[in-house]
């Protein structure tokens, strides 16, 4: 799928500390099977749709969504005229969040997958695309392993990874699925969970979390920033209040001693205040109160929305802090694709919260105008930040350089 990297060190200066990232390791068994299993469009209803139909390398997103943000702010499934009810955010750095949890000291949620934290890891996320109807729309578990030797319900010809994913399975898993067609319920659900669970492993792999951007060239001394990029850095980390909530220093990684490269982002919840799309294909829908909808988080603080759906007082309308890395390459932005543009979605940042500039938030509570709103930025400044966010970009680098500790620690 992808071109073999050759091995390499660099040192990078994080936070006022050296650290030596090291060399590349070739991918593990179980992440070359998850990177044919993500790649494979016959695991779909109509045997066109993959796990990287919606997000795709480099930037691991939707490209018919970029290539089009302004009409295409949700992703189309397996089923021609289907679409997603979010847009599809980035797969790339998602390996790097912590388990869905409750951060005391923050008095703030922080972790889990997709937009609304509803997934605790990897595994768990991979499992529900295959199953959404909306997306590769099949009809249940043993029809995805079916599909692992052929598709009859898109009748195709015999999935050309049959071989591999024998191999695999066996290898990796000791499951012999030679005898698909006699797996029990149990071993059916045993098996799709392996299957999910090798994809998650491809998600830990260097290939999609590669911090082979202009920044880590810059915080390894191997490139110097324009005087526009460097304006819109210290716009970034002061003025711009960006990095408040996505975090440009060295972070701790998930084994608490290990520094990593920043991941800009603090993987908690936040209401920005973002209208309500307008877009066909989303305008029709309920609002989305985000992570405060989840029946478990609005069980401890229920109240009524402004459509009287039963939600959390304190988390309706929030939604998961995404990394900025690659952000060039996922337009459109926000949980429902509003803004077409980075200089779009830069200057609500700057100016929401100012009366006339903007429709009314799509969910009214908890909207945070604290670090975000009325920043008094000018139109030069705006670009300047848009200047910046272009670092960070993967593919600057000839070769992916991996966090500086062994994958993979992750949840």
């Amino acid at each position: 799928m992808f071109s073999r990297f050759k091995k390499t060190v660099f040192l990078a200066l994080l936070g006022g500390i050296l650290i030596a990232v090291p060399a590349v390791a070739a991918l593990t068994p179980s992440q070359q099977l998850g990177e044919l299993l993500y790649f494979d469009a016959y695991l779909s209803l109509n045997a066109n749709q993959a796990c990287a139909s919606c997000h795709l390398p480099p930037g691991f997103a939707d490209p018919r969504n970029a290539a089009n943000p302004a009409a295409l702010p949700v992703s189309e499934g397996s089923v021609a005229g289907l679409f997603g009810g979010r847009n599809a955010p980035t797969a790339a750095y998602a390996a790097f969040g912590p388990l869905f949890q409750w951060n005391g000291g923050l008095g703030l949620f922080a972790g889990g997958q997709f937009w609304d934290g509803r997934a605790g890891t990897l595994t768990a996320q991979a499992m529900g695309p295959f199953l959404n109807p909306v997306e590769m729309a099949m009809p249940n578990k043993q029809a995805v392993l079916l599909a692992l030797r052929s598709n009859s319900a898109a009748a195709v010809p015999a999935n050309p990874n049959w071989t591999a994913y024998l191999a695999g399975f066996a290898a990796v898993y000791g499951v012999d699925l030679s005898n698909l067609d006699l797996l029990t319920p149990l071993e059916i659900d045993r098996v799709y969970e392996l299957l999910a669970t090798a994809i998650g492993d491809f998600e830990k792999s260097y290939l999609v979390n590669a911090f082979t951007s202009k920044y880590d060239a810059w915080l390894a001394g191997l490139y110097t920033m324009t005087p526009t990029e460097e304006k819109g850095m210290k716009l970034f980390n002061g003025k711009g209040k960006c990095n408040l909530c996505h975090l440009s220093v060295a972070t701790l990684a998930p084994d608490g001693l290990t520094l990593m490269p920043p991941l800009f982002t603090d993987f908690t919840y936040d209401n920005l205040g973002i209208p309500k799309s307008t877009n066909p294909l989303l305008a029709g829908n309920p609002i989305d109160y985000g992570l405060g909808a989840r029946p478990e988080i609005a069980a401890y603080d229920p109240v009524a929305g402004p459509d009287g759906a039963l939600v959390s007082a304190s988390q309706a309308g929030k939604f998961k802090v995404s990394t900025l890395r690659n952000i060039a390459l996922t337009a459109p932005y926000g949980h429902n694709g509003y803004f077409a543009t980075l200089k779009e979605i830069v200057n609500f940042y700057n100016t929401a919260g100012i009366p006339g500039m903007w429709p009314a938030p799509e969910v009214p509570m908890n909207v945070n105008r604290v670090e975000l709103g009325d920043l008094h930025l000018s139109g030069a400044q705006e670009d300047d930040l848009v200047a910046f966010l272009l670092t960070l970009s993967d593919g600057f680098l000839p070769q992916p350089v991996t966090s500086p500790f062994p994958f993979p620690p992750f949840p």
